[in-house]
């Protein structure tokens, strides 16, 4: 069968789809269990979980799957956090927390690695038996580490030079990531203007040049870019904006609404909420940001400034102070139970690899 593969017999899923483990709270126990209790796999996105909300979470996860599911973790970064950046930020954020009645500025720590450390621990404690990594690549110790402890590992790549990166270190498998994907960029080598590579150029470049298994993300929404991807050198798909307006999602609800309402044409690549580029749709935070964006505090300093607008912003109804993040297909989401959504992409794959064998046959 065409989802028969390494992949799959690595992961110990059926299907070759991989939900996305976005951070924020999209990621809900139920969603990663309904993606893998249907076959696939799902992914807990823990970036900016505690260490006990991430083992209370997986251990959610674990009382309503007892199959395969994954992990994402950030990579940390230590920008330098520079007081006249963070001052004029504070500044230019002013009006909006005037607009929402917030009195309080956060409060801005020098970032570590100490998190990121525990967060390993707790994945080996756990027994998860998939961890994938965006924003960089592990050292080859905590690689090893894991992999020793029967963990499979999954890099995230938005270049060649990336992927060929992932794979010396020692990673069992690539995500290949387009730049139609919904939000933050992957990149970790080189300016993200030049990694811009759409899936359908980046995926078969990297099959060409990795040994390792590749798994293309970023614009694949339905049965059409599953087959294509497979076609295209991949073995698996990750998907992300598929899942935001899945039943099962945690996203708010204005951000489910502004997907399944928006076209590809809405969707811009933005630093003003986090400081690292992030695909979303386009609204009046972006907009009144764009012209501060250069001079910005880096990711994750940036998050931390917003991360109460935000959140009030969805408390109080303000989509259009929000980070709405999603991917260059938003015309083909449904707002389905994640089972349905894969189950319906099985099915769509099914009826185009049957035609085209019977036209072949003909």
């Amino acid at each position: 069968m065409w989802y028969e593969n390494k992949i799959t017999e690595d992961l110990g899923i059926k299907y070759p789809i991989i939900q996305a483990g976005m951070a924020g709270g999209v990621t809900t126990p139920e969603l990663v269990a309904a993606v893998s209790n249907t076959g696939a796999l799902g992914t807990l996105g823990a970036g900016y979980m505690s260490l006990e909300q991430m083992r209370e979470t997986i251990r959610k996860i674990k009382q309503l799957t007892d199959n395969p599911f994954g992990v994402n973790l950030f990579i940390p970064e230590m920008p330098d956090v520079l007081d006249e950046k963070i001052e004029k930020a504070n500044e230019w954020l002013r009006p909006f927390r005037e607009s929402l009645n917030i009195s309080e500025t956060p409060q801005v720590k020098k970032p570590n690695t100490s998190l990121f450390e525990k967060q390993i621990e707790v994945i080996i404690e756990e027994r998860v038996p998939v961890c994938s990594f965006t924003f960089g690549i592990p050292p080859k110790e905590t690689v090893q580490q894991l992999k020793k402890e029967n963990v499979t590992v999954i890099g995230t790549a938005t270049t060649v030079k990336e992927a060929i990166t992932n794979e010396e270190h020692g990673m069992d498998m690539v995500v290949a990531q387009g730049s139609e994907a919904g939000g933050h960029r992957g990149t970790f080598m080189g300016a993200f203007e030049e990694a811009m590579i759409g899936t359908m150029a980046l995926v078969p470049q990297i099959a060409d040049h990795v040994n390792i298994p590749v798994i293309a993300a970023g614009g694949i929404m339905d049965g059409r870019g599953v087959l294509a991807a497979m076609v295209l050198g991949a073995e698996a798909v990750q998907m992300g904006t598929a899942f935001v307006t899945s039943q099962e999602s945690g996203a708010n609800v204005q951000h489910k609404e502004a997907i399944l309402n928006s076209i590809e044409e809405q969707t811009v690549v933005t630093s003003a909420f986090s400081g690292k580029p992030a695909r979303g749709i386009k609204n009046e935070f972006i907009t009144k940001m764009a012209e501060h964006e250069k001079e910005l505090p880096a990711y994750p300093v940036q998050n931390t400034l917003t991360k109460t607008i935000r959140s009030e912003a969805a408390k109080q109804n303000r989509p259009e102070w929000m980070s709405l993040w999603c991917g260059q297909n938003p015309r083909s989401s449904k707002q389905q139970s994640a089972r349905k959504i894969i189950l319906d992409i099985i099915s769509q794959v099914n009826d185009i690899v049957k035609d085209k064998e019977t036209r072949w046959l003909r």
